[in-house]
């Protein structure tokens, strides 16, 4: 697997072209899910539980370590959402890879691992040391990067590996409300009630703004000149 190791900003253009393909892409799979009665299924809490795995523990720690609260809970809801969104992608996947990609992904918004670099670069590149100093071999510490990368790539996520998708999902779930219609009504509940979202909006907010501040690089950036901070305000769960 070829790293993606630079992630430049895209035009505001290009931008909502990929949130308008993103949109119809998830628009027709609502539309066949209703014209086949197919519904959102529940999904128990055992289903996204930490993999009881030593490397899976060891990247909780180490994220609880240089993470505040909310973030951690956030990745951890991240996980969740995106293992109760299995349905989207209809793929097999690598549920570890998934946890360690999902619980290192936002490693490049701590003082720690930011590097100077775009954040999804910087933890990146954290994720995938971890995993090859834990002996991961490098096909899986090769995707863990590229999830880390990807994980807010509109347009472009949901077409890769499929644990590329299902971060992406469940990270949008979480910081915008994105596709939260495709989450089982009381899975979503559990969830919030297992990890709960503590300060994490104005922490999000505070964390983004000052990655766009600091680095005019920033592939956030025309996020935000297109209102993604209010949307981030505007969750409702």
């Amino acid at each position: 697997m070829k790293l993606t190791n630079s992630k430049p900003k895209p035009s505001k253009a290009c931008l909502l072209c990929n949130f308008i393909s993103s949109d119809v892409t998830h628009a027709a799979q609502r539309a066949r899910r209703f014209i086949s009665r197919e519904h959102i299924q529940y999904v128990a809490r055992e289903a996204y539980q930490v993999p009881d795995s030593e490397n899976c523990q060891k990247a909780l720690a180490m994220v609880t370590e240089y993470s505040p609260d909310y973030l951690v809970n956030h990745c951890l809801r991240s996980y969740a959402f995106g293992i109760a969104m299995a349905h989207k992608v209809k793929q097999p996947f690598d549920k570890e890879v998934f946890f360690l990609g999902a619980i290192m992904h936002d490693l490049g918004l701590t003082s720690e691992f930011d590097t100077g670099d775009t954040f999804e670069i910087d933890g990146a590149k954290a994720a995938r040391s971890f995993c090859v100093e834990h002996e991961i071999n490098t096909a899986k510490a090769d995707l863990v990067h590229e999830m880390v990368v990807h994980h807010n790539s509109v347009g472009i996520a949901h077409k890769l590996d499929p644990e590329i998708a299902l971060l992406h999902f469940g990270a949008g779930a979480d910081v915008a409300g994105l596709l939260i219609k495709d989450i089982h009504k009381v899975t979503l509940s559990e969830v919030l009630s297992e990890f709960p979202r503590l300060d994490f909006k104005q922490g999000m907010i505070k964390l983004v703004s000052a990655q766009i501040d600091s680095k005019s690089h920033s592939y956030m950036t025309p996020f935000i000149q297109l209102g993604f901070l209010k949307k981030i305000e505007s969750v409702s769960f």
